[in-house]
This record gives C-alpha cells, structure tokens and sequence, in this order.
C-alpha cells in the first residue's frame, strides 16, 4: 500500500434528490468508494468519506411541477429515501449531506467569489433560449431537442442521456421548452463564464503527462477527447429561482450553475461534518464515526493539505465536470488540493437494456430492499462481480440468482458452515489442536498468506471485480482443502488429524471475516460473531488468526438459496413496471365532438346488476347477460368475453345504457348496452359504483 499520503478524502458522486436511484448508480459510484474507504479504515489510515443530495438544478422543479408539489417537498422526500437505502445498503460515508444546507450555501459563495475578485469570471451578455409562454429563460434541463450526435429526439440543453454526449442548449436541433412545448426564443441576459480554455495547457500537464499512466483508461481517453477538441468558455450561473443565489449586487433571478455547486458539495459536507463533530451534535455525519477531539477549522487538512490523497468516485456521465471543470476551479482558487484520481465506471444495463427510471426499467435501491430485506450482500456481491469498470455490463435477474446460489451459498457459505459444524460436533465448538503438518497443510497455509496482498493490489488498482474474485477464491481454497483432506472420514480413526484440519479451515474462515469486510460488511458481523472473532486490522490477515481452545459462536447458514419463482416474480415486476410506464406515457384518445346538454340529457345511465352470464356459441366475444335494471330484466348482448368469463360476472354491479334502441346481434334482441372504459392499451375495465346501490338507480 502506497504510505507517502498522511490522509484520505474519499467522495461518492452526490446523487440528484428529484427520484429514487437504481443499482446501476450503486455500481457507477458508490459500492466502489465503500469498498475502498473499508479497506483503508482496515489498514488503520485517516479517510474521510462524503457524500450527500445534490438539491439545485432544473431536474428538482421539473419532478415538483410533475408531482404536483414544491421543490422543498421533493428534496425531503428523496433525500430521506436515498440516503435510508444506502445506510440498508451498506454504505459508510462519515457524512451524507444536502446542498440545501447554509453551510453548503456559504462554501459554494466563497469559491465563487474568490474566483470573481480575482478576476477569474468573464462577465458576458449572450442570447440564451426564452420561453415566451412561460416568459422565463430556460435553464438546460428545460430545454429539450434533437441530439446533434445521436439523432435522439429527447436530448436535454446539457446533455444526451442516450449517448451521454455533453452538450449546450445552442446545439439541439429543434429545440422546444419543457415547460410550454412551444419553441423558444433566443434573447440577451448577462452571465458570469470560466473561462476553460486558458487552461488547456495547465490540463495537459495535470491529466495527460501526469496521470497518463494511473488513471483508467476510459477516464483518460474522455478527458483527452475534451482538451484535444478545444475548451470553450463555460457559464457558472444561470437563469432560475431554485438554487443557490450569485453573491453580486447586479445578479437578481441568478444562480450559481448546479455543476459549479454541486462538487462543491463534498467541502462542504467535509466542513459540516468537522463542525459537528466539534460541536458534539451529529445530524448529518454518522453515528459510528468518533473523531475525538477536533477542531471544526481541521476539516482543510482534507482539502487543502499536500499529503492529502483525494478520490473521486462517479459514473462516467460526471467525467467532463469532476476531470475539467471542477479541478480548475480548484486550481485558480489556489487554496486546494486536485483529485490523485477519478475512477470512473461505465453504465451498467439491466436485462439486455439501458437502465432508466424514467422508462420504469430499472431495480431501484429501495425496491431491492422491500424484496430482500436480509440481503443486502447479496447485492453487493452480484454488483461488484460485475462491475462496468473498463466497459458496460448488465446485470440479470438470473445471474444475480446463480451468483447467489452457485457461490456465496455453495462456496463461501457451504465451507464456512462445513468448519463450524464439525468443529461444534467433534471438538464441544472449541477451536481443536494443531498437530503435525502435512504437505496439503503447508500448501494451504502457504496460500492463504498470499491473499491479502493480492487482495490489496487490486483495490489499490481499483479493480474491485478482480478484488471481489480473489476473496471467493480463497473461500474456494477452503473448500478444495476440506475436499482433499475429508476430515468427516478420519473421524472415528484419526480424531487428532481431524483437529488439524480443521483448525486450519477455522483460521481459512476467521481471514476470510477480516477480508471480505470491505465487499460484503454484513456477512463479515455475521461470521465474526459466529467465530467469536476479535476485530482484526489488514496487516494481520493471513495469519493464523485463531487460539486452540477458544469458543466458537453458534455456526448459522451465511446465506440462503433463493428459489426460481422469487427470480420469476422480479422478472414479472419489471416488465409489469416498463409496460405501466410506456402506458401511462401514451396519449390519450382526443375528445369527440361537442355535444350540448340536451343531447346528454336523453341517454338514461343506471345501475345494473348482472344476473346470469354465458357464452354465445360461434362467437368469441359475445357474452350473453341477464341484467337487473330495476326496471326490469333484460338481456344484453355485450363483446366483452375475451377480457372477463362468465362466472366472474355474475353478482357484478354495471352501469347500463337503458334507453338505447333494442338491436338484433347474431338473432338474439339486445336491449341496452353495458358500460366499460377502455384503457390505453386496448384492456376493457367495467364501470361500477365504489359502495353497492340499489339496481335502477340513476347516473345524472
């Protein structure tokens, strides 16, 4: 592990509070950092790790005008949601904060100004898009068009989120504003820019000389694709009345660029949580972190010492703004610290598709946590598998079902439950004597003292998948050793041996509590307190962490196989959730005619109620019912027999047309007609009173 750094600042990309979030953002952001700040916390360093909501910007106004709602009631609802699945989730950020917040506010001024008063902002007046209905100027996010790159029709002022081109309002073709549908106008008004091409030079010493060799190589390639193509001037401020307001006198209706605020937010969220921590009230940091004694001025050591490393984790959409923008920002301020790196991931696709809420395919957090309650692992573990870290991945229900049954249950799970069992029924749960070494021994000794190196390497690395591989691997060792010696054999003519081998599967599983932390925190609780385990540091992994003669704990299955029909039923969900969503986006039926009242007036609506139903031979939609009227008994013909059976009918409350003309249908009198809806889909659904009334009863 590289020493040189005093400390850490480990941030996970602050996710917008305008909705619930999915697994393929835990996969981009967050598991990666958790793993990462675990292992550093194992290995005893001093990291701080940030997160929070990102609360500005259009996406919050625009989910407040589609609930119905405020931008604050949006915020404190997703805010509260995201922030509860990731704690159920694992993850241990030391504070997860809000850029709602004051101090979040000031931190986000004070850069700005400091950038101002020395010059740093150009102050321009340009012709931005205005919608004249809405008589606003359209910030990105409510400008949508055409993609210049893709073609996509849905493209947003800022960016593709098809093919994650980053784009300006300026580019799309055919724009149109969210908030009227109506083109918009272009007209002048006065913003503060940075000015990023006078830093080019500075970005190719910093990013493509400097960290060629370290940072990933989609990352490096993104950021070389930028410089190489020419910055262009970029505007901090815009047009709106949701965020945080420009600290100058002649900035009425302005606010700073969500992008200019929103990184902002993890020195912020680092000065919150010192500030609590001094002030011995926690409400945003968490309640395991204990700082000791600090001062609420120590939170700079993190941001703006030398012997600071720090790291950001994103997906890769937040390349331009946490490579570009954001480092120069920090550059021209000359106060802090830049990124040693950014390792970024790709998308992760789900079920052979992109992921997208807004589509309804996608597993979101705390949908996952509704469903499986108790595995939050399990999760994790089919994530870090297969993590979209050089290029796309996709998760499936399925796979997530095989990597659950196939290795956390019949490797990790399977050794571990084979070594406690044993012990607790050959040697009273007491960890057996070690006695004389066979060559397998040695071996597996031998082997187990590699791991935590190799475990290492790869997280220093970031490849996480690589990483997650090499902690199953050693629960494979565990099982080839129980394979090979089969200790379950010995035991009525070798009791000894059979304690030596399985002292050596005990201390196999005890560096596997240690080591699987950092990737699967639960099962770690779980397996240390089933071996009665001490809290272990990195360094002392692959050791023989066990005493003869200590207590074990009660040995407990780690993990549970999950069965066909749960998998069948997440797949049912899914699609069931897509379906929904594509329905409720189609456009409804445009409206007849105008009629007038007296028209109206001459249709007789009542309540009926269905007293016999049948099929109609050689018809296949025709159902013939005796309807109640209250009037009298009728009979109905109705095509309704492809959407609800005969004995479901039955008893039923309808509403029924009674004065419409008798006809004949296939030679049976057909006297009024049955009232449905039809929904988008074509589905036929009958129209019934929400209490029982009386047949007869009028509709006015």
């Amino acid at each position: 592990m590289s020493n040189h750094f005093q400390r850490y600042t480990v941030t996970a990309a602050l996710p917008y509070a305008n909705g619930p979030k999915h697994i393929g953002h835990l996969a981009g952001a967050y598991i990666p950092a958790d793993v990462y700040v675990r292992y550093l916390r194992l290995n005893g360093k001093d990291v701080v790790f940030v997160s929070g909501s990102d609360e500005h910007g259009t996406a919050i106004p625009n989910q407040a005008l589609k609930e119905n709602t405020t931008s604050w009631a949006i915020i404190d609802k997703y805010d509260a949601q995201i922030r509860d699945s990731f704690y159920k989730l694992g993850m241990s950020f030391d504070i997860y904060h809000r850029t709602s917040e004051p101090i979040h506010h000031q931190t986000s001024q004070e850069l700005f100004l400091n950038l101002f008063h020395k010059g740093l902002l150009n102050e321009e007046i340009s012709e931005q898009y205005f919608d004249e209905e809405a008589k606003v100027f359209l910030a990105d996010r409510y400008i949508m068009g055409t993609c210049p790159r893709c073609g996509h029709p849905d493209a947003y002022g800022d960016q593709c989120e098809k093919c994650g081109s980053t784009l300006s309002p300026r580019e799309l073709i055919d724009p149109r504003s969210t908030l009227s549908g109506k083109p918009p106008v272009l007209r002048p008004t006065k913003h503060w820019y940075l000015p990023l091409q006078n830093y080019e030079n500075w970005l190719k010493e910093w990013i493509l000389v400097s960290h060629k060799e370290d940072w990933k190589a989609n990352v490096y390639g993104q950021c070389k694709s930028w410089i190489d193509g020419g910055l262009q001037p970029r505007a901090m401020t815009r047009d709106l009345d949701w965020g945080i307001k420009v600290p100058l006198p002649d900035a009425d209706g302005k606010v700073l660029y969500v992008w200019f605020d929103a990184p902002i937010g993890y020195i912020s969220a680092t000065r919150a949580l010192f500030q609590e921590m001094a002030e011995g009230v926690k409400k945003f940091s968490s309640p395991q972190r204990d700082f000791g004694k600090v001062d609420k001025a120590d939170w700079k050591k993190y941001w703006q010492d030398e012997e600071t490393k720090l790291v950001h984790f994103i997906g890769k959409d937040n390349i331009v703004f946490h490579c570009i923008i954001f480092p120069i920002m920090l550059h021209v301020s000359g106060e802090y610290i830049l990124p040693d790196n950014v390792p970024a991931n790709e998308f992760m696709n789900l079920e052979g598709d992109k992921m997208s809420t807004s589509r309804g395919w996608s597993i979101e957090m705390h949908e996952y946590i509704e469903d499986f309650p108790d595995k939050p692992d399990v999760l994790r573990y089919a994530l870090l598998t297969n993590l979209p870290e050089t290029k796309d991945s996709e998760f499936t229900w399925k796979d997530f079902q095989a990597k659950n049954n196939n290795e956390l249950v019949a490797i990790f799970g399977n050794f571990v439950n084979r070594a406690l069992v044993l012990t607790q029924k050959y040697f009273d749960n007491k960890i057996p004597a070690l006695g004389s070494l066979t060559e397998i021994d040695k071996k597996a000794i031998l082997e187990l003292k590699d791991f935590p190196s190799r475990i290492e390497d790869s997280i220093e690395g970031y490849r996480f998948r690589e990483a997650t591989a090499l902690v199953m691997d050693l629960a494979r060792l565990g099982n080839k050793y129980l394979a090979e010696t089969e200790p379950w054999k010995l035991a009525k003519t070798d009791l000894p041996r059979v304690g030596t081998i399985l002292n050596i599967a005990l201390q196999i599983s005890a560096n596997l509590a240690v080591l699987v932390e950092p990737f699967l925190p639960f099962t770690s609780i779980k397996l240390k307190k089933m071996l009665q385990l001490d809290s272990f540091v990195w360094q002392q992994a692959g050791n023989l962490l066990l005493t003869e003669g200590h207590t074990l704990g009660e040995p407990k299955l780690l993990f549970e196989k999950i069965e066909d029909e749960v998998i069948a039923a997440q797949i049912r969900k899914l699609n069931d959730k897509k379906n929904a969503m594509e329905l409720a986006s189609q456009p409804v039926e445009p409206a007849k005619p105008e009629i007038s009242f007296d028209d109206f007036s001459k249709m007789d609506i009542r309540i009926g109620k269905i007293n016999t139903a049948e099929r109609v031979e050689k018809s296949k939609k025709l159902l013939r019912l005796q309807v109640d009227t209250g009037l009298d008994v009728r009979t109905v013909m109705s095509g309704i027999a492809e959407y609800f059976s005969p004995e479901e009918l039955v008893g039923k409350q309808v509403t029924i047309l009674v004065n419409l003309a008798p006809r004949k249908i296939m030679g049976v009198e057909s006297q009024g007609m049955i009232l449905m809806a039809t929904d988008k889909d074509g589905t036929l659904r009958l129209l019934q009173p929400t209490e029982p009334v009386s047949p007869g009863s009028k509709i006015s």
